[in-house]
Order: structure tokens, then sequence, then C-alpha cells
């Protein structure tokens, strides 16, 4: 045990691991022990990488003294590596996505660090986009370098040397499944290398989300851009393939929907009293889903990576739960106008396609709006009220690409949310919700005259 440690820094690692006993109760077969993360300096297993990515950085001489590290995070990468700057003597500045919870860029601007939001529905490569922002900011500020956190190598190798050592010898050697969710990469597969080289009969199984690339392009090695689509789930899934995710050390992902995740977050707070993220909740609810898999002498570890506290105005809160549809309500649901088809599958058109396109489509099947995608992913939308202000205002616009007008995409939810839920979501913002329906892998769109025939 570390009595005293020089700096925070020396705090990190050494995780406890905690049997699950509540939620797999008479379902799983085995034991279940959750390595749980939160009690890292930053609550959560970022911290480990972020240390071993600025040290292997000031060893190379990409970072020197005084400079500035950037980088895109969702949060938790941004805190470890923003813990580390106070002690080292760095500045920060992060991008993130609008996708993330107040809470977490709170968090990082607490340690002094500067915070850039960026909008989370456009492809990496567009200038928008927190990894082309991240990227820019580099080119421009002196004395910077961006840690890069998902194709920087330093990621697996921190989990390789530390996270995967310390799970071996706390199951004695005895583990069979390793169960992550799988966002960068680097602790599934620094982990599972390791694991793997001790016993390479053991099974590692990654957490992926619907919207997320990785299932597929493991089971086909096709990178399809049709399965990338606005998500809810924090943590995990990707639209493009970082370096850190080695498909070799995967034996299977699993996909896991917004809504299972998110009530599996609130479930291991109230039934195991470990207070755990979004991606822990994920990966919780891949495990129940693999639960036939197992038997009576499986040790199976699941990583929890980050703190309940960064989602307190999300998961741990019922009014964004019922704006979600997450919290099960009686009455008509999406599902019902899908099954008794009031509500169509979704049209859309491609952001470069002119405007008068949009149009011809809007009028051929009479539609009030239109989904915009971008090489078949959604990035926008277009309502006839909008298209008609434009072509009012400057008739030229009918040769332009779509996108020069088009509008934010069309909020997203699953197919169970209820009727009630639906109508307060359609406004004249958002005059369409679009519906997931996992099972059938469509989706469909839900106007508001759709609820004014049920309702």
């Amino acid at each position: 045990m570390k009595k005293i440690c020089a700096s925070v820094l020396d705090a990190i690692g050494g995780t406890p691991m905690i049997r699950i006993n509540q939620i797999t109760k008479g379902l799983v077969q085995g034991v279940v022990l959750a390595k749980v993360e939160t009690f890292n300096p930053g609550n959560s297993i970022k911290d480990r990488m972020a240390v071993q990515m600025i040290e292997d950085a000031e060893r190379a001489g990409l970072l020197k003294p005084g400079g500035t590290i950037i980088e895109g995070t969702s949060g938790n990468t941004g805190m470890g590596l923003a813990i580390a700057a106070v002690v080292k003597g760095y500045q920060c500045i992060f991008t993130t996505t609008d996708k993330q919870s107040k809470e977490k860029v709170d968090a990082l601007k607490a340690f002094g660090a500067e915070v850039i939001v960026c909008p989370t529905n456009v492809d990496p490569e567009d200038p928008r986009s927190y990894y082309s922002v991240s990227s820019r900011l580099e080119r421009e500020v002196p004395g910077s370098w961006k840690a890069n956190q998902y194709d920087n190598l330093s990621n697996t190798k921190a989990h390789y040397e530390q996270t995967g050592p310390e799970i071996w010898e706390q199951t004695g050697g005895g583990i069979t499944h390793l169960v992550v969710g799988v966002g960068t990469g680097g602790t599934i597969s620094g982990v599972g290398r390791y694991l793997k080289e001790r016993n390479p009969a053991i099974k590692v199984w990654g957490i992926d989300t619907y919207g997320s690339v990785f299932k597929k392009y493991k089971e086909t090695g096709v990178f399809d851009k049709h399965e990338i689509y606005p998500y809810i789930t924090e943590g995990i899934g990707e639209d493009f393939l970082p370096k850190n995710v080695d498909f070799d050390v995967i034996d299977h992902f699993e996909k896991v929907t917004d809504k299972d995740a998110a009530i599996m977050t609130r479930r291991i707070a109230r039934e195991e009293g470990i207070f755990a993220g979004n991606s822990a909740g994920s990966a919780m609810a891949g495990l129940l889903q693999l639960r036939d898999h197992f038997t009576d002498e499986d040790v199976i570890v699941v990583i929890f990576h980050d703190h309940g506290s960064r989602y307190l105005g999300k998961m741990f809160n019922d009014d964004w739960m019922r704006e979600k549809g997450f919290i099960e309500k009686f009455g008509t649901t999406a599902r019902d106008l899908v099954a008794t088809g009031l509500s169509g599958e979704l049209y859309s058109v491609e952001s470069n396609e002119p405007v008068e396109h949009a149009v011809r489509i809007m009028s051929e099947h009479d539609f009030s709006q239109l989904s915009i995608t971008c090489d078949s992913r959604l990035v926008g939308s277009l309502n006839e009220a909008h298209l008609y202000e434009e072509l009012v205002r400057n008739s030229a616009v009918r040769a332009q690409p779509v996108e020069s007008i088009m509008q934010p995409a069309f909020p997203f939810v699953d197919v169970s949310t209820p009727v009630d839920l639906l109508s307060t979501m359609i406004t004249p913002v958002n005059p369409a919700v679009l519906v997931r329906d996992f099972k059938t892998d469509k989706t469909f769109i839900i106007t508001r005259s759709d609820l004014i025939r049920v309702l």
C-alpha cells in the first residue's frame, strides 16, 4: 500500500475489484467482478494513459517545459491530462462535443483548462469537428503538443503495463472473460493483449453502441458509413477506426442501445452501491445480453471506466430520462405508430445535392421535411417552412447544395418512447423526430401530422 504519495500522480492505479451481486443474481453464471476505476484521482481509467502519453512525449522531446497540451476529449482523458499538467506545469486546451455533459466541461475548467465545445453531428474531417479543431490548434499554438488519444499507442501501452497486470494479479490468473466498453480502444487492446499473452483462452469482448462502426467492421472487415448516426451513450463507439483498437485482440463486439445503457447506469448505483458512469452501464447491459455464454467456472471482469457524478444532468436526472423516453410510461408509443403505418421510413438526400433536388423529392412524395445525409451519415434536416423562406429570399438558392440551407438534424429516440413525450419534442425548431427500431435495423420519421392523427 502507498502510504505517502509524492504527488497526486502517484495515486493513480491500484484500483479495487468489487464483486457484482444483485444485478447478475440468477442471471449470470460464474463470478462477475467490476474493476472500479473511479478510485483514480481523476475518477476515471483515463488517468493512467494520460500520464503515460505525457511522459512518453517528454522522453521523445515532443512536449517541452511550459508547453501546451491540446486534445479532443469527451472529458475523462482531459481530466487526466489536466491533473498531470497542474503537477508538471503545462497549459491545456481541450476540444469536446456538445453531446458531453456540462459536468464534464466544468470539471475540466476547474483545473484551469480552456475548453472549446464543437458540434457532434459532423464528420471527423469536417473543420468544425472536435478532432479537426484540436489539430488546427496544435498547428497554431506555439510549443503545443496534441496527445491524440485515439492514435497514440501510449494509450494501449499504459493498460498493457498497468491495468492488465493488476487484473491478472487480483484474480490470481483466474480471469476467463474481459468485458469492456470500446471508445479509443486503448483499454481493451492493452489489457486484452496482456491477458491473452498469459492465457490465450481468455475471451475479450468489446461493448459497442448503435451508431458506431466497430461491430460490423470486426465481423465483416467493412467500414460501413451506413452504420453511423447520432447516439447518446458517452465514452464508447466511434465513427472512425482509432489505431488503438486492436481488432485481433477483441474476440467479439456486442451492441447495446442508448436506453439499455442509461437504465443500467442507474441500476448499478441503486443495486450495487457503485456510482459509475454511462460506459459502465453499457458494459453491464452487454454482459447480461451475453449471459448464455458463461458457465459456473467463469470469472468475468467488467471495467467501470468513470464516475457517476459526471452524468448527474443526464442518466441520473429523471427529467432528462423522461425527455429521452428512457423511463417507462404506459400508453401509445412510437412503436405503435410504426406498427400501424402512421409513420414512414426515413427518406433523405445527400448534402451535396442541389436544393432543387430536395424540392422535387418533397413535392413528389408530399413530404413536409427531409433528413440530410453526408456519405449516408445524418448531418441535418430541411422542413418546408424554412425551404419556402429561403426560396422567397433568393430563388438562386435552387442551384446551391442543400447543405447551404440545411437545419440541425432531427433528434433520435428509441422506438419504445411514449407518444406524449414525442409530442413535447416536436416543436417549430424540431418539426419531426427520428425513431430507431434496433430489432429491424430501420429508422422511421414521426411528424406533427402523425401525432395529430393519434392524439
